[in-house]
């Protein structure tokens, strides 16, 4: 497994099992394929409603706990300092750990976004109490990145994002790599693109004519392609999936590479359309929910 290192010296495993949408009676059983073939870091969130199972399968396994890179996320209900802090403790409690490796806010909330920063100050004293690794943001754009560095003190080490050929965020990415700031890729395989609401013309990048040539001249699945693509510019990916063949498909994408005229195909099939939601929509109004004790 190839790693990363983030910019406060955290090594982290490039590749991650999500599990996004994952029914909790399923993740379980997902994330112990997964540590069965080689997966040695999980993604999971407060508002998955799985982190209980990931920390089931993780206590399961025969991997030692400091083998394991487990990365969640704070949601925009829990946002403020002490409600921050507390979301924390109900996440480690169902996770079954003392130490999470990897803490982010789930969301930019830009009509309260004092509370964000509140929130973002609550993950700098966990961190500087060893109570987290590392912590970094997600789904937070140029504008939500200044303001966020203006305020507080450590750089974000991770920023996780819709990123997918069809989908790169470039302006984003780039301010993200001038700060130090890893970014990381949730759909890393467009899968977002599966969501309803996209009617007629929904498009899926894993039978894109490009994508499909590629994995064709290399002997993979589109699938691999895409991961390889991220991986290969410096990104960490985390693709979802609760079924053992594609777990096992998607870690295999360490042994081969692109050509730089490939990547630059791929880097070509920019669409400009975001899957997931508008960031300035992300409000306690319409996504806002009570996240369960422990």
């Amino acid at each position: 497994m190839q790693t990363v290192t983030l910019n406060n010296g955290v090594r982290m495993p490039a590749l991650g099992l999500g599990v996004f949408q994952s029914p909790p009676d399923e993740t379980r059983a997902a994330v112990t394929a997964a540590l069965d073939l080689g997966y040695r870091h999980i993604d999971t969130a407060a508002a998955y409603g799985n982190e209980r199972e990931v920390g089931q399968a993780v206590r399961d396994s025969a991997v030692p706990r400091d083998d394991l890179f487990i990365e969640t996320k704070i949601w925009i209900s829990d946002y403020g300092y002490d409600e921050t802090l507390h979301g924390f403790a109900k996440s480690a409690a169902k996770l079954g750990v003392d130490r999470i490796d990897l803490l982010i806010l789930h969301q930019a909330l830009p009509s309260d976004f004092d509370r964000t920063i509140a929130a973002y100050r609550a993950l700098e004293k966990l961190l500087a109490d060893g109570r987290v690794r590392a912590i970094g943001v997600s789904n937070f754009m140029v504008e939500h990145l200044t303001a966020l560095l203006d305020a507080t003190t450590v750089v974000p080490a991770v920023n996780q994002l819709e990123i997918h050929p069809y989908f790169q965020q470039r302006a984003v990415l780039d301010f993200d790599d001038r700060h130090h700031i890893l970014n990381q890729a949730w759909s890393p395989i467009g899968g977002i693109t599966f969501y309803p609401g996209y009617g007629e013309d929904r498009r899926s990048v894993l039978e894109d004519p490009v994508v499909t040539a590629i994995a064709g001249a290399h002997g993979k699945s589109p699938a691999q392609v895409l991961l390889r693509w991220g991986i290969q510019q410096g990104r960490s990916v985390i693709p979802k999936s609760t079924r053992r063949r594609r777990i096992a498909e998607n870690i295999d994408v360490f042994d081969f590479s692109l050509t730089a005229e490939e990547l630059k195909a791929l880097d070509a099939l920019e669409t400009g359309r975001r899957g997931g939601p508008e960031p300035e929509n992300v409000t306690l109004a319409a996504y806002g929910r009570a996240i369960p004790e422990a």
